[in-house]
């Protein structure tokens, strides 16, 4: 089941522009994924995040595991070894130590587009009440424009790390397609001559009324 999930899950996120995905053919629970920082609002804006997945043989049950393969990334929810703490990644259920609520944590009905989305929306705003780098929480803190220094380092190396024939895709690439409006028809709304005569016409409705009066007259 695992190995069918991730296959319906991976052929939509090729098509996506923010991302791009190297299935390892001798091993489907690995991938290796760039993630580009489309929000412009982003310290990070511009970065090219490289990453890996690797997924449990009994998922979506369970969830899968994710870490960053760029170096030297300084953020309060991110160890120095690249592994991301978010909650979307924590095993199913409510937890009494940490306080997290089942709805925060992984279910079945998540995907690995949903995690990484929950990754990008994380990177722009972080926990910074339980991090995994105590001191990069600090930064962000009290010293915001040393922490944006140190992103926009970030930016610039991950940008020698983007695969030939690949770019971050524009604002109008990354735009919802409008959808076709379907203009209305109005002659739907006007009874063609085959309706207007539906159930009788007016000459039908005399020769029933001369009928009634007959049926009178011989009662007299």
């Amino acid at each position: 089941m695992a190995q069918k999930r991730l296959m319906q899950e991976h052929g939509p996120l090729e098509r996506e522009r923010w991302l791009t995905i190297d299935m390892d053919e001798q091993n489907l629970f690995k991938w290796r994924i760039g993630l580009w920082v489309v929000n412009p609002d982003s310290v990070f804006y511009g970065a090219y995040l490289r990453s890996e997945m690797r997924f449990p043989h009994d998922y979506p049950y369970q969830p899968p595991t994710f870490r960053f393969l760029t170096q030297g990334i300084t953020h309060p929810n991110v160890y120095p070894d690249g592994n991301l703490c978010i909650s979307i990644l924590h095993k199913p259920g409510d937890d009494e130590q940490s306080g997290e609520k089942a709805n925060e944590r992984w279910n079945v009905l998540h995907g690995v587009e949903s995690v990484l989305r929950s990754v990008l929306l994380l990177m722009d705003d972080p926990e910074i009440n339980s991090p995994a780098n105590v001191d990069a929480s600090v930064l962000y803190r009290d010293e915001r424009p040393k922490y944006d220094a140190l992103a926009k380092d970030v930016v610039a190396r991950s940008l020698t790390d983007v695969p030939g024939g690949v770019r971050m895709p524009t604002t109008d690439e990354l735009a919802p397609k409008p959808q076709k409006v379907v203009e209305d028809d109005d002659d739907f709304w006007n009874p063609s001559e085959e309706e207007e005569d539906f159930g009788g016409s007016d000459s039908d409705m005399d020769d029933f009324e001369e009928e009634e009066d007959d049926e009178e007259d011989d009662k007299q």
